[in-house]
């Protein structure tokens, strides 16, 4: 069934067409070219485009596919499939940078391509025709400047090819250019989707959210896999190497046994000596020469033929032939010295004895000598037939072997090279970048966010039948788990501030039980204060203080400003006349007391309570008597020396204090209240906040009766 589904996958749709018609693109001008003569290649359209669209594995892939197909009707193709599917890897880098959108950046990508089809594609060309001239668009013009410039026949074949590259390349990316405009712009997103290729990437995945990652996964895979693939290679070729060498020796020592077995069977052993003698005045000497000279002749790879008697003075010639060249040989009779090269083999030969055949690499060339034994009727060595066999042939093919090989290795290795880190990219990467990504984003402030990140995390959908997924399904369980967790954590902590809240409202309750004049004065001052913060943030006062939080704070610290009456004595709190100075002088130490009492508690919960609400609770119990202007107390203080909260407060507990009735007063009306406030602007209050109170006061006014069930 899995099968079936990724057999019927709109991505693996996308991705067949991608290089089903990139291939297309690759095979059909450049088949138009060839039958018109144009001398340019045009072989490279799709794959740089399929590089462009979807990354280098579907650019590897239509390369190396389109010179596998043109290799059926001309095989040496198949050995510049390298070249392609470094094109097309160089074209996903290019795109990814941005090579193709200014001209500057499109001539470099044009030299570069040009480097690779003219510089490379020439490298190949000298090896794999055997140091000479190659075939196709650019033989001709190559062996012009070989004939006419007289340069080398690998500098001619470079030159031409270059220039040709650079033409052939010039088209190519317009053609490429041109094209990729002209796609739409979902068709490119969703082949960039399917290989998991990012044309224009901004910055690497992130581990923290700021810091890039220097030591990707994705990256040490392909250290890993391009190490081994290396190692392969260099293991490959030189096990090739020396394979391919031994094979080429053993064949020409078969071609040197061969001509050596033929050539003695033309020798008449029983006359050696005659033959040494007379030389070619023997009867039938010209004759066995003539055949010898045909045999030799049939073998290209032989050089030299030769008859001789070895002897400890030396070698006796009693057929040496010509070279192929015309080159004189030694005469019948002659007696030659032994080669230093012969010495470790003089016991074997002098006794008759057959040996091994013999490499030298000297005046004559790099040769492969065998001998071979003439014995006469009796079964006595009477003389040695030698051929010698030219192995700078070998060169030859050892290079073409050695660059074919490397070549098709490396073409191939990089073909599977790409599937393998599409692979692990698509199975591991990837998926481990996504739940990474989840994790860094995951937002455990608000419950809506985390359900938000949560049905995300799910989303991810990860399934890759491995250990990949089993790690997924642990992380969304992990994050499910710890959602689980906050929510009952925050759940308990909003438990427990209520609780917290109610404690100190009671408390406040008790410090106003006290005074019998003050009633709802609290829970008043409480509403007033949260009323005049959220005038002054929708006007944008204070901007730099004032926002939903600081106005809980207030909301919830307000209740506490009067919390130093404690300390006061009953007979002060509810004296129904005018304070002595002494008894004023008590009064006042309430706001001292206050912030005594809160910091106490503050010392002794250990931080089990909102450090910020309680400090906000000190300041406006310690300055909500101070005055703008400096005149109050405790401190003196003025001006925005005094917090926000206490200039709050203050207007808000001396409106409170006016509009109510008092043990030592009747209430005023809201119109002299607020005569006495904006009066008091500047002076004992914040005009801005005053400001702000006057726009609201008239309501707030209004609705104080009815505040007991609104607080």
């Amino acid at each position: 069934m899995k099968l079936i589904s990724i057999l019927k996958s709109k991505d693996l749709h996308y991705a067949v067409a991608l290089i089903a018609i990139a291939f297309l693109v690759n095979i059909i001008p450049s088949k138009i070219a060839i039958a018109l003569g144009i001398p340019v290649f045009i072989d490279s359209i799709g794959t740089i485009l399929a590089g462009m669209l979807g990354g280098t594995l579907p650019a590897v892939i239509v390369g190396f596919c389109s010179n596998a197909f043109n290799s059926i009707s001309d095989l040496p193709t198949l050995y510049y499939g390298i070249i392609s599917i470094l094109i097309g890897a160089m074209a996903a880098i290019f795109q990814q940078k941005g090579y193709f959108r200014t001209l500057p950046k499109i001539i470099v990508t044009v030299l570069m391509f040009a480097i690779l089809g003219g510089v490379l594609g020439s490298v190949l060309t000298y090896f794999l025709y055997g140091y000479d001239f190659g075939e196709g668009v650019s033989a001709p013009f190559a062996i012009g400047i070989h004939e006419h410039l007289g340069l080398s026949k690998f500098t001619s074949q470079l030159v031409a090819d270059f220039i040709i590259d650079v033409i052939d390349k010039i088209f190519v990316v317009a053609a490429v250019i041109i094209t990729y405009h002209k796609i739409p712009l979902h068709v490119k997103t969703h082949c960039s989707r399917v290989f998991l290729f990012d044309p224009n990437p901004v910055a690497q995945f992130e581990d923290d959210g700021t810091r890039a990652i220097k030591h990707s996964l994705l990256r040490r895979v392909v250290v890993i896999v391009i190490t081994a693939e290396i190692l392969l290679g260099v293991l490959a070729s030189i096990t090739g190497f020396v394979l391919y060498r031994q094979q080429s020796i053993e064949k020409f020592t078969d071609i040197a046994h061969g001509l050596t077995e033929a050539a003695s069977v033309a020798v008449d052993t029983e006359r050696i000596d005659e033959f040494i003698e007379k030389g070619r005045k023997a009867e039938g000497y010209i004759d066995i020469e003539q055949k010898l000279y045909k045999m030799r002749d049939g073998f290209p790879q032989a050089l030299y033929l030769y008859v001789y008697r070895i002897q400890p003075d030396g070698c006796h010639v009693v057929f040496d032939l010509d070279t192929k060249e015309g080159e004189k040989a030694s005469q019948p009779g002659d007696l030659i010295d032994f080669d230093p090269s012969f010495e470790p083999y003089l016991p074997q030969l002098l006794k008759g004895e057959p040996i091994e055949p013999i490499i030298s690499d000297d005046q004559y060339g790099w040769l492969l000598t065998v001998y071979k034994p003439l014995k006469n009727s009796s079964g006595k060595t009477v003389a040695y037939i030698a051929a010698d066999i030219s192995m700078g042939e070998i060169i030859t093919d050892q290079a073409e072997f050695f660059i074919k090989l490397l070549s098709m290795f490396f073409g191939v290795s990089i073909l599977i090279m790409s599937i393998v880190l599409e692979f692990a990219n698509r199975r591991i990467v990837h998926p481990v970048n996504r739940m990474a990504s989840a994790a860094i984003h995951f937002a455990y402030n608000m419950e809506q966010d985390r359900a938000n990140d949560m049905h995300e995390i799910k989303s991810l959908n990860i399934h890759t039948s491995d250990e990949i997924e089993h790690l997924y399904k642990a992380f969304t369980k992990t994050c499910m788990d710890s959602i689980g967790f906050i929510n009952r954590l925050e759940a308990a902590a909003e438990r427990i501030q209520h609780m917290q809240d109610e404690i100190i409202i009671n408390f406040a309750e008790m410090v106003e039980a006290r005074d019998t004049s003050t009633g709802n004065h609290i829970k008043k001052n409480a509403f007033y204060v949260e009323a005049i913060a959220r005038e002054l943030l929708k006007e944008g006062k204070y901007s730099d203080v004032l926002d939903e939080k600081y106005i809980e704070k207030l909301k919830r610290s307000a209740p506490l400003h009067d919390i130093g009456k404690i300390a006061v004595s009953d007979l002060i709190l509810n004296k129904p006349g005018k304070l002595t100075d002494d008894e004023f002088a008590i009064m006042k130490s309430h706001t001292t007391e206050g912030t005594n009492i809160l910091a106490k508690i503050e010392a002794n919960t250990n931080d089990t309570m909102d450090y910020n609400y309680l400090k906000e609770s000190m300041e406006m119990a310690h300055y909500h008597h101070e005055k703008w202007d400096g005149t109050g107390y405790p401190t003196g203080i003025k001006g925005e020396e005094i917090p926000l909260s206490a200039r709050i407060m203050a207007v808000a507990d001396v409106f409170d204090a006016l509009v109510a009735e008092r043990v030592y007063k009747k209430p005023f009306t809201y119109e002299k209240a607020m005569a006495i406030i904006t009066e008091g602007a500047g002076k004992h209050f914040d005009p801005v906040v005053v400001e702000a109170f006057t726009k609201i006061s008239q309501k707030l006014y209004d609705e104080r009766t009815t505040l007991n069930s609104k607080v």
